[in-house]
């Protein structure tokens, strides 16, 4: 006696041709995994947070604790952040200081209320994956966004020839029709709201923006700058995606520099800035070896989208002592 295993709500639902069925079975479970991989890695990829040269001494957070509120205040910030590769400010034209991590805030770094610390190239604190999207994870989470709506959208393309039998009665009228239904709007509405989604933050890498910085531009020395970052488009994918580009679609981090200094396309140069010679780009070392811009101008060599020996130190011993304040854009303004 022959036993006919099929589900009897499903028959004449089915695909018939077998080469149809082995690539939606490849397509569908080759983009489910990918997009639980960079699911995955966007929840669980700690948000980078500034380094310890961000981080003020002992005897400067004393200092600070002594000082009142003005101008005494931001002297002392002043003097810590004179070899930082810091060029943003605040509204009144101040250093950027965060009282909770008590340190000097790098560009595009912001303090999460959620996470109580600054994060490195904030971008937005994400319900959905229950994490701060910043350097570390931003790569990641565009993945994510990426293959979740081509997860959608495959099922909905699949679904969409039983969805029109279902309006024309060319369905067996078994419970299947039904899910067949509940299928179809749930992937197209999902899709809808992640093309959106995905499609705002393509834009926002395309002009080297996060979300903070699209709500509120940066300020410089100069004045506020809603494209103070963007180096052209090539170069901002590139600065999120990294330079091989066989590493774009994986989950993997490849994103250029390290998330606390950041080239810039300030206009407006000071006058300091004629007397480097051409060819030279001198550059601001820490006592942990790394190497900040020291020109952050368009067409200034950076490491991060160039040669990275393109910042190396080509400053004489003698000019080695000055090498901080020489720096233009280091210089601060005294507060009004």
């Amino acid at each position: 006696m022959k036993i006919e295993r099929c589900n009897p709500s499903f028959q004449g639902v089915s695909m018939e041709n077998i080469g149809e069925q082995v690539v939606c079975l490849i397509v569908y479970h080759l983009l489910f995994a990918m997009f639980v991989w960079s699911y995955w890695k966007t929840i669980f990829t700690m948000p980078m947070n500034p380094s310890k040269e961000f981080h003020l001494s002992y005897a400067e957070k004393e200092l600070l604790e002594r000082e009142p509120r003005g101008e005494t205040h931001q002297e002392i910030l002043k003097r810590a952040a004179k070899d930082l590769p810091i060029y943003t400010r605040t509204m009144s034209g101040a250093i950027r200081y965060c009282d909770r991590c008590q340190l000097i805030k790098p560009d595009r770094c912001h303090h999460c209320s959620v996470c109580d610390k600054c994060i490195l190239k904030m971008d937005h604190h994400c319900p959905w994956v229950n994490n701060c999207v910043g350097f570390s994870n931003y790569k990641f989470f565009l993945l994510f966004l990426a293959y979740s709506l081509l997860y959608c959208l495959f099922i909905a393309a699949t679904d969409l020839q039983y969805f029109i039998k279902f309006w024309t009665n060319g369905l067996p009228d078994t419970q299947a029709k039904f899910h067949i239904m509940f299928l179809f709007f749930a992937a197209a509405m999902f899709s809808v709201s992640l093309s959106s989604l995905f499609g705002y933050h393509c834009w926002l890498v395309s002009k080297n923006k996060s979300t903070l910085e699209a709500f509120r531009s940066p300020i410089f020395r100069h004045g506020t700058d809603k494209n103070g970052f963007s180096l052209g488009f090539s170069k901002n994918l590139r600065q999120v995606f990294g330079d091989e580009k066989k590493y774009w679609p994986l989950p993997v981090f490849s994103s250029l520099g390290d998330g606390c200094s950041f080239p810039t396309c300030l206009v407006n140069q000071d006058l300091e800035q004629q007397s480097t010679p051409a060819g030279l780009t001198p550059a601001v070392k820490n006592l942990e070896g790394h190497q900040f811009p020291s020109k952050p101008l368009r067409e200034s060599q950076s490491h991060l989208l160039t040669d990275p020996h393109s910042w190396a130190d080509s400053s004489t011993n003698s000019d080695k002592g000055k090498v901080g304040m020489s720096n233009p854009a280091l210089t601060i303004e005294n507060e009004t």
